[in-house]
């Protein structure tokens, strides 16, 4: 070997183990400065609510748009009830002959005691004659069979009686019924979100359970990201996290840890290596808090991109670059 080649090669290596020495410089240092974070891409998500028809009828006015920010309890459509209302008016009808019923009854009621009272008097007058012997026996039988009748008539009596106090609970249940429909016709917003959909038209009739609007609930903002086993076995829930949208990377938006996934993702249950363990991944759901949310309503939207990063230890402090910032504008 030349020594002109000789030297080239040593210079060489000297180069090599140069490249090599700062590049495990470099992760060795980047271990240590981040080894208690984590992070993952994702978006940024939200709950979709259906509001959607109880019972089946004809929408009669929707009063939200695609887009439209709603409040919990806003009217977003209103149906039909034409029909429930004359079956409101038939059944309170119910209701006042059922108590008109009652009324009858109830006199009924005293009529048959006055009777029952006055054929037991007769029969005491009757035994004490025919105890003198001032009348037949047969006399004192007809006497009791009057007492028994008059005892069976206020016995049918009170038993209608019962049957009419049925009869208005009835009337009032199907009532308190109908009432229901006609407030379930009426839809409105179980969140504070935004229309996501419009799924309906004014004057369609649509069957129980018909979809009229999606709503997106923005009281729930979150992102989905992925992590490895390693850094997923870290995480506690409640944990600190920070948020950063690619829109504004500038923007450091504050979080914390509300799921941990207990399944992997990605790789088979039965692969158990060493290697391949670590490539499971978990999925982890981190929060905006809804009060954060709340105060930037307008300025919230679902869909956005960016990254998500994890405290794996509360005690190390979060870098510079990761401090809560939410003055920087977008762009």
């Amino acid at each position: 070997m030349s020594g002109s080649l000789l030297r080239n090669l040593v210079i060489f290596v000297i180069i090599l183990a140069a490249v090599v020495g700062g590049v495990r410089w470099w992760q060795a240092r980047n271990s240590e400065s981040f080894s208690d974070f984590a992070s993952g891409n994702g978006r940024i998500e939200a709950d979709q609510v259906d509001v959607a028809t109880k019972y089946g009828g004809r929408i009669v006015a929707i009063y939200a748009n695609e887009g439209d920010l709603v409040q919990p309890g806003q009217v977003l459509a209103v149906m039909d009830t034409a029909e429930e209302e004359a079956l409101l008016e038939e059944a309170r009808a119910a209701i006042a002959q059922a108590e008109q019923t009652v009324h009858e009854v109830e006199a009924t009621i005293v009529q048959r005691e006055s009777e029952l009272k006055f054929a037991e008097q007769e029969l005491e007058r009757t035994k004490t004659l025919v105890a003198k012997g001032h009348v037949s026996q047969q006399q004192a039988d007809q006497k009791i069979s009057a007492r028994d009748i008059a005892v069976a008539a206020l016995s049918a009596a009170r038993a209608r009686f019962k049957t009419t106090e049925q009869a208005v609970a009835s009337a009032r249940a199907e009532v308190k019924r109908v009432k229901i429909q006609i407030d379930e016709a009426t839809l409105k917003s179980p969140v504070h979100g935004r229309v996501l959909y419009r799924l309906a038209e004014n004057g369609e009739v649509l069957g129980a359970g018909g979809k009229v609007l999606t709503l997106i609930d923005l009281s729930d903002i979150y992102m989905t990201i992925f992590l490895p086993s390693v850094e997923a076995a870290r995480i506690r829930f409640g944990a600190e996290a920070r948020i950063r949208i690619d829109a504004a990377p500038g923007r450091v938006i504050p979080a914390v840890v509300t799921f941990v996934s207990p399944e992997a993702q990605f790789t088979p249950k039965q692969v158990e290596t060493r290697d391949e363990r670590e490539k499971l991944m978990f999925r982890v759901k981190v929060t905006i808090p809804s009060e954060l949310v709340m105060k930037n309503i307008e300025r919230v939207k679902t869909g956005v991109r960016g990254q998500a990063f994890v405290q794996l230890n509360k005690e190390t402090p979060w870098p510079d670059e990761l401090q809560i910032n939410l003055t920087q504008p977008e762009g």
